[in-house]
């Protein structure tokens, strides 16, 4: 069928070939045709029109051209032409001599390549008549085209594929889901190459698409995505406006079935069953239960909610935001003995309800939640709950202020034992029976120091001990009238010796320790031993107050300048209780003005002095300031003198004897270096001995020379180290008598020089030359492990000559 076509195609391509031969010929001979003159003639030129030789627009070639031989495009022709191959004709341009050749001779042009217009639609050129003899030009340059004539050679493609696209569920039919589009590269100006039409090759029984824009849309009304969420619908496209012959391209189209909510919940099961511990805390999750949804996304989304009043009041349902399920907690403490079993019916509902499918529907559903409640041995508990208990602060020990009571709630109902916490009731102040709950007071009550107590009350099963319940009971202490009124302070008041009577003198003002419920009210009077009293007078002022008054005029305070008023204070009790307050009233000396200037008889003689008892304690200080002093300076004489003794004793207890090398000049733990320029002075040796050891006896000799003084070591088999031994005995004889001084026990040798020492000793043991007979310039060509020890005896060494000089 294929050849068939093809066939078919060049049939009309020839028969297209010789119309447009013909309309060629037709034009080229209208414009040759009888009328026409030749060039230059005087006909033409006299009327002022110039004869046209040769003008071309354009010439048609076929495409994709399969003979064998080259494909004829046409003929150039100039009129001088006279057909004896005088002139040679020339094309140049766009494919001259390669695609397209011309015959010098006759001018036709051929092609020799298969063209392409989908590459090349046309090509421009320039065609030439010159003289073959002379090769002048005997027609002037004339620009022609060459159009590719197009063929029906390409499908349509679809070029933005893959497509996807989206549709609900449900939607009616002619839904418009998404466009397709081919493309055909034939030329669309000529013929019914590039017209495309469109059909549906598989999945024409879901959806349908518009022929000519491509545009697909649902074919059925029933689409479901529970029963299948995606179609693969295969479109078409056939150029030649769908004719016989035309070609197609296809392209797969994925159609993806978006949800929508048209499932309602559904729990799987009509009854779910629960237990819990009746000891349960509120809050507590009791169990899970979900309703399925077929659809998905935020359609599954649902809310949960109890439907019965019973289930309200005990138990809350809310919804797992993640997981979609309802979760059933304890909203009431539960109470096994009360009820054992719970029945709870929970509702499930969409939480977005699309009202397009509400005629699809109730969307929600039911199912119904036992819960059973588990018996636990649980403690026992007060009834009732009263915290608060009252007993008179003069009860007396072992009244009964209260009973508590607490019951098991068990079936089993133990007895229950009592007790107090006594980290509540340190002291011991209430006690409890252990039987009946009966507390009763274990010590004497004072509301004044303390007015209430706070007690736990401990209640357990008699047989188990750990099932333990606390009630914080209040205790408040009733006040009685067992404390009597006193003055509020020790009252002192002041009266000028010019008074006159009547005068305010103070206002006296009591307190009560105790709190009577009608509030207090004291009563004022003097006391019977100043009922003679003629100076003052006392008024009870009726607001728990009283006012002093004088009574005469004047007072003379170098008669008496002090009185005392005894006041008697009642309470209103009952009892009734009194005190007896003192009023001290000076007599002082006031200025014209009434205000007090001197309050006693000996301020007129010795205003400008100290009292006695002042300079008393002045010169106590003195006294001790003065021992102090003097304290001072005696431990600092005698600790002088300790330091001194001391010095003179120094450090000629230690024998140290250096039996190694050292580190050298980066060795700083070795040894202590001061102790060595310490431990040479023979001063004491001297004056123990009364002689001299072998050397010591040479005029010039400077004891600091021998002091600090490090010789080299001098090899002699003879010396005499008697003198040391024999000091050394002396001073450890004198530290085991002297029991003030602290042992010496450290005896540290320093003797063995090392072997392999590239330099002599510098130990001044076993030498008889002195520090004055050394030059320790030597030292300091040792290098710089000895570059320290260099610098510290060549400055010793200075030290010496300045003292010699």
């Amino acid at each position: 069928m294929a050849k068939g076509l093809q066939g078919f195609s060049w049939t009309m391509l020839l028969l297209f070939c010789a119309i447009q031969e013909l309309g060629s010929w037709a034009m080229h001979t209208a414009v040759e045709g009888p009328g026409l003159g030749e060039p230059g003639d005087p006909a033409l030129l006299a009327g002022g029109r110039v004869k046209r030789g040769w003008v071309w627009n354009q010439f048609f070639v076929v495409e994709e051209y399969t003979g064998t031989e080259p494909l004829y495009v046409g003929k150039i022709h100039s009129d001088s032409d006279e057909g004896d191959g005088s002139i040679k004709y020339t094309i140049s341009g766009e494919g001259a001599g390669t695609i397209f050749l011309i015959d010098e001779i006759t001018g036709d042009i051929h092609a020799t390549e298969r063209l392409d217009r989908e590459q090349k639609t046309f090509y421009t050129l320039r065609a030439q008549a010159r003289d073959r003899q002379t090769d002048q030009l005997l027609e002037p340059e004339s620009e022609f085209i060459i159009k590719v004539q197009d063929i029906n050679d390409s499908e349509p493609r679809f070029l933005e594929g893959p497509y996807i696209g989206s549709v609900a569920e449900l939607s009616p039919i002619g839904t418009s889901v998404m466009q397709v589009m081919a493309s055909d590269a034939d030329d669309p100006t000529y013929g019914s190459s590039a017209r495309v039409v469109y059909s549906v090759l598989e999945g024409e029984q879901h959806f349908t698409v518009d022929s000519k824009t491509g545009v697909i849309r649902t074919a059925v009304a029933d689409l479901d995505r529970e029963t299948q969420d995606r179609y693969e619908v295969v479109i078409r496209a056939t150029d030649m406006a769908g004719q016989l012959g035309g070609l197609s391209g296809s392209t797969t189209v994925t159609i993806v079935v978006t949800d929508v909510n048209d499932n309602p919940p559904r729990f799987p099961q009509k009854m779910y069953q629960f237990s819990i511990v009746e000891t349960a805390p509120v809050g507590t999750a009791i169990g899970r239960v979900k309703a399925e949804d077929s659809d998905v996304g935020e359609n599954t989304d649902m809310t949960y909610q109890v439907k019965d009043e019973e289930g309200v009041e005990m138990f809350k349902v809310t919804t797992d935001s993640n997981t979609q399920e309802a979760v059933i907690t304890v909203q009431k403490p539960l109470d096994y003995e009360s009820k054992k079993v719970h029945t709870v019916v929970v509702e499930a509902l969409n939480k977005f309800v699309d009202p397009r499918f509400v005629d699809l529907g109730t969307f929600r559903d039911q199912t119904i939640v036992r819960v059973s409640v588990l018996d636990v041995d649980e403690p026992p508990e007060f009834r009732p709950p009263s915290n608060l208990m009252e007993v008179q602060e003069d009860a007396h020990v072992g009244s009964v202020v209260g009973v508590v009571t607490a019951l098991d709630p068990d079936t089993a109902n133990h007895p229950v034992r009592y007790a107090i916490d006594r980290s509540t009731d340190a002291e011991r102040i209430f006690d409890i029976d252990a039987k009946t709950g009966a507390i009763v007071t274990g010590k004497v009550l004072d509301r004044e120091t303390a007015g209430w107590h706070n007690i736990t009350v401990l209640a357990m099963e008699a047989d188990n001990h750990s099932q333990v319940s606390r009630a914080s009971l209040r205790i408040r202490i009733l006040d009685v009238n067992d404390n009597p009124p006193e003055l509020a302070t020790p009252y002192e008041a002041a009266v000028c010796e010019d008074a006159k009577p009547g005068q305010l003198i103070q206002t006296i003002s009591v307190v009560d320790r105790d709190e009577p419920q009608s509030g207090h009210r004291f009563y004022f009077t003097l006391a019977p031993e100043a009922t003679n009293n003629h100076h003052f007078s006392l008024l009870d002022i009726q607001d728990n107050t009283a006012a002093v008054h004088t009574q005469r005029v004047g007072f003379n305070r170098q008669e008496q300048d002090v009185y005392l008023l005894p006041i008697l204070v009642v309470d209103s009790g009952p009892p009734a209780l009194s005190s007896t307050g003192t009023l001290t009233i000076r007599v002082c000396g006031c200025d014209s003005s009434g205000a007090i200037q001197s309050c006693n008889s000996t301020a007129y003689v010795v205003s400008a002095t100290l009292s006695p008892g002042a300079l008393i304690a002045l010169l106590v200080c003195v006294l001790i300031l003065v021992v102090l002093v003097l304290l001072i300076l005696t431990l600092k004489r005698h600790h002088k003198s300790h330091l001194t003794s001391e010095d003179d004793e120094d450090m000629r207890d230690n024998v140290i004897k250096y039996n190694d090398e050292g580190g050298g000049e980066q060795d700083t733990e070795a040894y202590d270096m001061s102790a060595l320029r310490s431990l040479y002075d023979f001063s004491e040796i001297k004056a123990g001995d009364g002689g001299a050891a072998p050397g010591e006896g040479a005029p010039g000799r400077n004891p600091s020379s021998e002091l600090h003084a490090l010789p080299q070591w001098v090899q002699s088999p003879d010396l005499d180290f008697s003198v040391f031994r024999d000091y050394i005995c002396r001073k450890v004889e004198q530290a085991d008598e002297d029991l003030s001084v602290p042992p010496y026990d450290s005896f540290q040798t320093y003797a063995f020089e090392g072997s392999d020492s590239p330099v002599p000793s510098l130990s001044s043991i076993n030498t008889w030359s002195s520090g004055s007979e050394q030059d320790f310039s030597y030292l300091g060509g040792w290098g710089p492990r000895f570059r320290q020890l260099a610098a510290l005896y060549a400055g010793r060494r200075g030290d010496e000559d300045s003292e010699e000089s």
